[in-house]
């Protein structure tokens, strides 16, 4: 899934439970993803068992710390900053 810049917003439990969502690209955007108002945290894509690749385009530290895949986040935070300290 490629998602067009001129999306404004994804909205909370957007692909919740996708099973078929396996790759997506996303353009980052300031306030691109909307908190859920009943848990107060970013749920988009809770319970996409298959999503295994997303592609960020545009300011990459602050999107994923916006994302709430624990697992995947802490490991791409830390990714980032070993490229950041390896280009000039």
């Amino acid at each position: 899934v490629e998602l067009s810049e001129r999306l404004e917003t994804i909205e909370s439990n957007a692909f919740w439970n996708c099973e078929r969502l396996q790759r997506i690209a996303i353009p980052l955007k300031r306030s691109f993803f909307v908190i859920d108002d009943l848990f107060f945290r970013y749920n988009q894509f809770d319970h996409c068992e298959h999503l295994v690749t997303v592609v960020l385009v545009g300011g990459i530290h602050t999107t994923v710390s916006l994302l709430h895949l624990e697992s995947w986040r802490t490991e791409m935070n830390t990714e980032i900053d070993r490229i950041n300290q390896v280009l000039p």
